[in-house]
């Protein structure tokens, strides 16, 4: 998806062309029109996305993909909106891809489009312009650990685990890995992407696939308390800050900090990077605009 690190970073996200077609044609219900299989709610800034197929453990079929790739989309450019939840109903947050759509029933063109949907989900999440968290209660694997992995932000409960089982049915998994090997360190993701043995969350946490884990009682509480911090905050200096957070981690050292010392010249040059700066001086709390306007050039 073609878009500047500086509109990216300032909401302005644009769609290209394949992206508009795909989600105009999106189909967002399972079994029965009743049904959903992705569940869109928001409120005071923040969006909750939940899986909503327990029965099928959740599995990023085709369907789930698109459902999943609209909720997020859906006026993602609007001021209203500060950040993503992304939740699951039932004991698995997500079994990974449906088996059954990928037999050679289905086809290697059908078998491209899903894949191709897939890695587009995971890569719109690290490229829309609010933060986007994990809320994990139960079990992540193969594209579900994918899931996680590209979220920026995971907070998950004592009794999950995360895995890349592929291995195990003939399917390594090599698209998860592109997630999870920049997640974790490589040793780590090689030994879970070649046996295929789960990690639970306190082994999650501690190479860095998850943010925090806690007790299941307090994942609404602890994943709704960063929620709200980030609602606290500017909305285009939290988009330009994770646009180029992503960017200068593809970068070599130099690249970098060239990289980041532009954008924080540009920072400044926001009218809510004066305001911020006025108000520390001021000793009084931020009246945010949450507008891409610049205070000078």
């Amino acid at each position: 998806m073609a878009v500047s690190i500086l509109s990216r970073g300032l909401g302005l996200f644009r769609l290209s062309r394949r992206t508009t077609a795909l989600l105009s044609g999106s189909r967002c219900f399972s079994q029965t029109e009743s049904e959903p299989l992705t569940v869109r709610q928001q409120q005071d800034g923040i969006r909750r996305i939940i899986l909503n197929n327990p029965k099928k453990r959740n599995a990023l079929s085709l369907s789930m993909l698109e459902s999943l790739r609209e909720n997020i989309l859906t006026d993602v450019s609007s001021d209203d909106l500060r950040v993503i939840i992304i939740s699951a109903k039932g004991p698995v947050f997500s079994s990974g891809h449906d088996l059954k759509e990928l037999t050679s029933a289905q086809g290697r063109d059908y078998h491209t489009k899903v894949f191709h949907t897939c890695a587009e989900v995971m890569t719109l999440i690290q490229d829309i312009p609010v933060p986007v968290i994990a809320m994990v209660n139960g079990v992540a694997t193969a594209a579900g650990c994918q899931l996680v992995a590209s979220c920026d932000v995971a907070v998950v409960t004592e009794k999950s685990t995360f895995a890349t089982p592929g291995v195990n049915v003939g399917l390594f998994c090599s698209t998860p890995a592109v997630a999870i090997g920049r997640a974790i360190p490589r040793k780590v993701a090689m030994e879970m992407l070649f046996t295929g043995t789960p990690i639970s969350a306190h082994d999650a946490l501690l190479h860095g696939l998850v943010s925090k884990v806690v007790p299941e009682e307090r994942l609404e509480e602890e994943t709704l308390s960063i929620a709200k911090r980030v609602c606290q905050a500017s909305r285009p200096v939290v988009a330009l800050g994770k646009a180029t957070f992503q960017r200068q981690m593809a970068q070599g050292r130099d690249a970098a900090y060239a990289t980041a010392s532009k954008v924080m010249v540009d920072n400044l040059a926001l009218t809510d990077g004066q305001e911020g700066i006025r108000a520390f001086i001021e000793k009084r709390k931020p009246m945010w605009s949450h507008k891409v306007e610049k205070a000078h050039d």
